[in-house]
């Protein structure tokens, strides 16, 4: 495992976001959804898709705190701009689960 530096980690901008919208991405090559997050006024509502579909449906989705990478640059996944990178740990069987807080805070919070 390569190490980082403390000033590296700074550099990766994690924030709590909220779905509001999700839909299925039928045109993704593995099953995947498409997101839609809000993370409050100073960033506001970004896209993203993820193969999370194992675990969540769009209708699961809606209303659930994620936690994402908001300063990626913006990735074309097919048709579709992913403007931000939603985290998850895969389970035993590899699919991925979504980090989430566990105690209600503000949405754009920044992780530290």
């Amino acid at each position: 495992m390569a190490e980082i530096t403390f000033d590296d980690f700074l550099k990766v901008d994690i924030r709590v976001g909220q779905v509001v919208r999700a839909e299925p991405f039928p045109e993704a090559r593995k099953p995947a959804i498409k997101m839609w997050i809000d993370f409050g006024p100073e960033i506001g509502e970004r896209k993203t898709s993820a193969q999370v579909t194992v675990h969540y449906s769009p209708e699961t989705l809606i209303g659930k705190r994620v936690m994402a990478v908001v300063n990626f640059p913006p990735r074309q996944i097919g048709r579709f701009m992913s403007e931000v990178l939603v985290l998850g740990v895969a389970d035993d069987a590899g699919a991925v689960v979504l980090l989430s807080p566990d105690l209600d805070v503000p949405l754009g919070g920044r992780m530290h």
